[in-house]
């Protein structure tokens, strides 16, 4: 119940707001000649702006009742104002909603006060807007896109999208005032001054509708991100798609009105005996964005009559109007829902999916790509065609459809593999050190006798299958595929391969921890392409993240230092990094100094009085309880291009020390016994820290969970 009532009060106060704000802007364009405003309608509209902005002032009160019953869990505040009080008094969302309803009580100021001013002038319409405007702007704030890492660029694209959209939508009402105004139609000089503030607000409609379509792209994308399989398998997937085709109708509708009906109004000028307000022969006001109506001899051509046409344009723009109002609607619950980058696709509902990393590679794919591609291209320049050279309905339909249609029926099947119900379900297992340390161990008792010891492919029992065991590590298997499509293969096995499924002797969080360690070794073959030197401005690779205690009884995590500090990792053997360590320790100011902490992690277990010598005196943090974990993860990423270190169980070096920098990414690393120049060169050193330290954030910080 309280969703329903949430869900009218956002929605009336919104749809109020944007009539308000579109139909003063509406009467500050078309109001070019103050004799515009002796119309009837203009009065007609202005006496409904008081109660639009009491509209608002209503649906805000019913957004803070909604909203406390909501915060509260308490369904019964929703009808204690002392429950709201609170909600004002003492949360962030209270206080924006008091901006939004001291604004809402200024525009109903400004809305009587219009009603009253004798002499009506475009500035008054253009203050209302501008007033209009501050609720709409304030709303933004409390979005989805408010709560964006690049927060002030997604809300001001979102604000621009609201009001370009009350820009359009707004204006409808006064649309339906004009061409249901009779007695225009008989005064020829108010129908002129009607035509023409039509065709100035036409003139800008187009921009606006583009301008609207561009930056509800920017906001839908950053709502998605790169999950858009949620367009068709979650909540905010399917409601977008529905206002998307209440998006396609409407302007269906709209051409279909404005092509074949609206220009008969321009025809009532034409047989009007007042002399026209431009010359004749000038271009109807449609010409510029409607081909059909560019030439006057086909324009006269058209066998519809201006009675006619008036009939069929107000049946056409009121139900334009109506299905912008379900357009609202949808936006409305759909500004409420989760996200799709953040809704949970437990299951997956069909059998395929589209992935271009797990086709790309084939020829015959690229081929087809290419063709399907100029197919549509020849799709979208039909389309051109057939408004420039006047071709009949029919052929302006069928050609571009035949095309565009031949061209996705040629390409999407190209880019199909099979799909799972768990294909695209979140992992519950965060990508850090325990799980995948407890991942190795699980795929060395269940996995290496046909995968082989390092995940080549080349087990023992490799040659007694056909096909042979996927190779995980130098093949870009995990790219290919999602977690949850190993998810599957581990739990029910993989039709026609051997490989069985692993759900009796594994459990749920077992099988997600070996999944997590696959990706972890394809990862680390990729890390194979680092070395001690920065690649500016080239994050990438998210580390593992893990949990440790030092030896002297500090814990952390090792995000605590995002944002903060780059870090120096440094997997030390006992004694045989001694010197390193002294070193690091004698540069360990300087390194802070440089927005660098040092961690180090023992590769084998030392008890404190092993490392009393070192750990003595003042020196960095060093891994007493988490080192095993974090040892396993991360001699994963100890390949490099001259030792791939791929056969047999692999050797850990004695010493490794990784640089990751203050956004979470890993963006270096320095083997002593395999790198000929290294950190031992502190100049080397200062001058990658430097480096990292002028950039700026590039990525957003990386993921805690494998997709």
């Amino acid at each position: 119940m309280i969703e329903i009532i949430a869900t009218v009060a956002r929605w009336s106060q919104l749809v109020a707001n944007l009539i308000l704000f579109g139909s003063c802007i509406f009467l500050a364009i078309a109001g070019k000649h103050r004799a515009l405003f002796d119309n009837a309608w203009v009065p007609r509209l202005e006496r409904i702006f008081p109660w639009l902005a009491g509209i608002i002032l209503i649906g805000l009160v019913g957004i803070l009742a909604t909203t406390t019953g909501e915060a509260t869990g308490i369904e019964a505040n929703i009808w204690k104002p002392s429950a709201w009080l609170e909600i004002v008094q003492n949360t962030k969302m209270g206080h924006m909603w008091t901006v939004r309803a001291l604004f809402a009580v200024l525009l109903l100021i400004v809305a009587i006060s219009i009603q009253y001013m004798r002499q009506k002038a475009r500035w008054h319409y253009i203050l209302c807007a501008v007033i209009a405007s501050l609720p709409l702007i304030a709303g933004a704030l409390v979005s989805h896109s408010a709560a964006d890492e690049s927060f002030l660029t997604y809300v001001s694209i979102y604000a621009i999208h609201i009001l370009l959209a009350g820009a359009w939508f707004g204006a409808l009402p006064a649309f339906l005032l004009i061409i249901f105004d009779r007695k225009s139609e008989t005064d020829g000089k108010q129908l002129k001054l009607n035509i023409e503030g039509l065709k100035r607000f036409s003139a800008i409609a187009f921009p606006i509708m583009l301008a609207i379509m561009l930056t509800g792209l920017i906001v839908t994308d950053r709502m998605i991100e790169d999950d858009y399989h949620a367009l068709v398998s979650s909540k905010y997937g399917w409601l977008l798609n529905t206002k998307l085709a209440f998006l396609v109708i409407i302007l269906l509708i709209a051409y279909q009105a404005r092509s074949k009906w609206l220009p008969s109004f321009d025809r009532m000028s034409v047989s009007s005996h007042e002399p026209r307000l431009e010359d004749k022969q000038k271009e109807s006001f449609l010409s510029r964005w409607l081909p059909d109506f560019t030439d006057t001899k086909k324009k006269e051509e058209i066998p519809v009559s201006p009675e006619i046409g008036a009939v069929k344009l107000r049946k056409w723009v009121r139900i334009e109007f109506i299905m912008a109002l379900f357009l609202v609607l949808f936006a409305t619950i759909l500004s409420n829902t989760v996200p799709a980058k953040h809704a949970m696709v437990e299951h997956w509902p069909y059998p395929f999916r589209f992935s271009i990393e797990a086709t790309w590679e084939d020829p015959q794919v690229q081929q087809y790509f290419w063709l399907g591609l100029v197919l549509f291209g020849m799709g979208l320049g039909s389309i051109w065609l057939g408004l420039k050279n006047n071709w009949n309905s029919r052929k302006r339909i069928l050609i571009p459809t035949g095309l565009i249609t031949s061209a996705l029926v040629i390409t999407l099947p190209q880019f199909t593999v099979e799909a799972y119900p768990e294909t695209y379900q979140s992992t519950p297992v965060p990508f850090d050190a325990i799980s995948i340390s407890n991942g190795s161990i699980l795929f060395t008792e269940n996995c290496t006798s046909c995968h082989g010891h390092q995940g080549a492919g080349n087990g023992i029992l490799a040659k007694t299958f056909d096909p042979p065991p996927a190779d995980l590590l130098t093949e870009p298997h995990t790219a290919r595929h999602t977690a949850g499509d190993f998810f599957h293969w581990l739990t029910y096995g993989l039709t026609g391969t051997g490989m069985p499924g692993f759900s009796h002797n594994m459990t749920e969080e077992d099988r997600w921890d070996t999944v997590n360690y696959i990706h972890a070794m394809s990862r680390g073959y990729q890390a194979r392409l680092l070395d001690p030197r920065v690649i500016p401005d080239r994050p990438s690779m998210g580390p593992p993240i893990f949990q440790y205690t030092t030896y002297d009884g500090t814990t952390g995590i090792l995000k605590d230092f995002r944002g903060k500090t780059n870090v120096l990792l440094v997997f030390f053997s006992w004694p045989d990094s001694l010197d390193r360590l002294r070193k690091l320790r004698d540069n360990h100011t300087k390194l802070q100094n440089l927005d660098t902490e040092i961690l180090a992690v023992p590769i084998g277990e030392y008890s404190k009085a092993e490392l009393s010598e070192f750990l003595s005196e003042n020196t960095f943090p060093v891994v007493s309880d988490g080192w095993f974990e974090i040892k396993n993860s991360y001699a994963l990423f100890r390949r490099t291009l001259t030792h791939p270190d791929i056969l047999g169980k692999g050797e850990i070096p004695n010493h490794m020390e990784f640089l990751i920098d203050r956004f979470g990414y890993l963006r270096a690393r320095w083997i002593p016994e395999i790198d000929k120049t290294g950190w031992d060169d502190s100049n080397l050193l200062t001058n990658q820290l430097l480096q990292l330290n002028q950039e700026g954030e590039i990525l957003p910080p990386p993921g805690d969970h494998v997709h």
